[in-house]
């Protein structure tokens, strides 16, 4: 029997067996606490963390005392959003974030409505893009925060985060980017982007689940960003509990082999999705890519499939790991809040797959998963009511 065909990356990623190798002598023999200053094991994990800190630091463009470590960007997000509405109450009230969002941010923006914060949800264009005119336009006064993420988790789209990191800086609001799907696919720089606080995940770069962290500016403004989580003054007074030495470790090496090979990653994967896209419109009729493919990660490809239920399609393609959107929503009977937010149907909507490519994905995967695809679909249609 055949191993099905991961395209699902984006959901989550394989550990790289180099990251698993640096990890695992931190399960054995070099077990210490981290914040064990008085021997031998704590000093030995104390420092294999500050090595992992200055790993993703130098990834990101930041220096190693801005880097928190959290379990993960979902954590991050929620620290760096509540955070700052703690903070800066004195400042204002009101924050701007995006409709296409990922929960981790949506729903601690809901949160805040709800004690009485000020939000505005911003639509994007049909390509998936934020205007930047209609983001200048939302901001005010009394605006502490924009949230708006690097790459999307379900289309891919890839935001001018450059450039609203830039009216951030000119209006004064501070500028938080979740970077789950984007750190460690191509280059990001702190100070170039004009971030200011940045959510790390190191499940979706090859590294180990439970582990991610959050940039946290230090000068130029310098954040201000009281604990969400009390109980010992870890990490910079940030994030309390004992640290995940082994997934910080595999997370530092995860960074570490992504700043040496991304960029031939991300143009083997791209021709990979190109390849994808080509071999599916050739053979079908009615597919639609949904987002822009001028600004999309290099593995990402959405796709809609006309008169073809999505959920029904997966259940034909038990040779291939695919997903209808996000992991952290795939419970939801509801179509893609993403792809409604586009002003896509909901019939649309519910015939759209999500394609992850990934580093370890082979040219002979992509076509075999493109032919299961193709026979699948072809196969619904003919079922169809009127077929």
């Amino acid at each position: 029997m055949r191993k099905p065909v991961y395209l699902d990356y984006h959901a989550t990623t394989p550990v790289d067996p180099r990251v698993l190798e640096a990890m695992l002598p931190f399960f054995g023999e070099r077990f210490g606490n981290a914040a064990s200053r008085s021997h031998g094991f704590g000093w030995e994990a104390e420092k294999a963390v500050d090595l992992a800190r200055r790993r993703v630091a130098e990834l990101a463009g930041a220096a190693p005392r801005e880097i928190v470590f959290t379990s993960g960007a979902t954590e991050s997000d929620n620290l760096a959003i509540k955070g700052v509405l703690e903070a800066y109450r004195s400042k204002g009230n009101h924050l701007v974030t995006m409709a296409t969002e990922h929960r981790a941010v949506l729903d601690p923006v809901r949160r805040l409505q709800q004690s009485g914060a000020e939000t505005s949800v911003l639509p994007p264009g049909r390509d998936g893009l934020l205007d930047l005119g209609l983001l200048r336009a939302a901001i005010r006064p009394d605006t502490v925060l924009v949230s708006v993420m690097a790459a999307n988790n379900e289309i891919g789209v890839i935001q001018p985060f450059r450039e609203i990191g830039a009216i951030c800086r000119e209006t004064g609001a501070l500028f938080h980017c979740d970077a789950a799907q984007a750190f460690g696919k191509f280059a990001l720089d702190v100070n170039e982007d004009n971030i200011d606080l940045m959510s790390l995940s190191a499940h979706k770069m090859y590294g180990p689940k439970g582990v991610g962290a959050l940039y946290v500016r230090r000068r130029n403004p310098r954040v201000l960003l009281p604990a969400q989580m009390d109980g010992g003054g870890h990490e910079f007074g940030m994030r309390s509990g004992t640290l995940n030495v082994p997934g910080i470790v595999g997370f530092g090496e995860a960074c570490a082999l992504c700043a040496r090979e991304m960029e031939e990653d991300a143009g083997r994967m791209s021709t990979l999705r190109d390849r994808l896209k080509a071999t599916l419109e050739s053979a079908l009729v009615g597919t639609a890519v949904n987002g822009s493919m001028a600004h999309r990660l290099p593995g990402n490809l959405n796709m809609s499939f006309a008169s073809v239920d999505a959920e029904a399609l997966l259940l034909s393609l038990p040779g291939v790991a695919l997903s209808t959107g996000s992991a952290c929503s795939s419970a939801s009977v509801e179509p893609s809040h993403v792809l409604r937010a586009l002003g896509i149907g909901e019939q649309a909507a519910r015939s759209s797959v999500r394609f992850g490519l990934g580093r370890f994905n082979t040219e002979d995967e992509v076509d075999d998963a493109a032919s299961q695809v193709i026979d699948a679909v072809r196969k619904l249609r003919s079922l169809a009511p009127g077929a």
